[in-house]
Formats: C-alpha cells, structure tokens, sequence
C-alpha cells in the first residue's frame, strides 16, 4: 500500500463492553475479543456465532463443529458505558 496511511480512528478498542444495534444479534451485549482495523470489523463475544466444521486428525477420531465468533461491522455496535 503505497502512499496510503492507515488511521486508526474506531470508536471502539479491545476489551470494551458493547451492545449490537443491528443485525441478526441485535440487543446483545458482550466485550471485543479482536479488531479488525484494515477491515473496519470487530469481534464480539457470545455474538454472530457460526459452526465450524472439525475433521478427523486421526484414524479413529471423530469430527466435530464447533461454534466460533464471527466479525461484525463497527459501524453495527454501540459502546456501553
């Protein structure tokens, strides 16, 4: 990226308490885990769940789906006070 300065001016930082104001997850609350800065994009604890599906590392294992936490856009949360 030449000539392009990457600023860094989210209303929001890792480890702030915040409630979703649109969306599927609308009315949830919960505290940042990641931001995405390049991506304008947070992720939000306990919010925007998707299933992931785990495949067998060995023979004889079993797969399995875990539920991971997806980005949301910041523009969609709201910071608590």
């Amino acid at each position: 990226m030449l000539g392009l300065a990457l600023e860094n001016n989210m209303h929001i930082k890792k480890g702030d308490n915040v409630i979703i104001i649109t969306g599927k997850d609308k009315g949830k609350k919960g505290k940042i885990i990641n931001v995405l800065v390049r991506e304008n994009k947070v992720i939000v604890e306990g919010a925007n769940m998707m299933k992931k599906h785990q495949r067998p590392r060995k023979s004889g294992e079993k797969g399995s789906m875990k539920n991971i936490e997806m980005p949301i856009h910041a523009s969609n949360v709201k910071k608590l006070d």
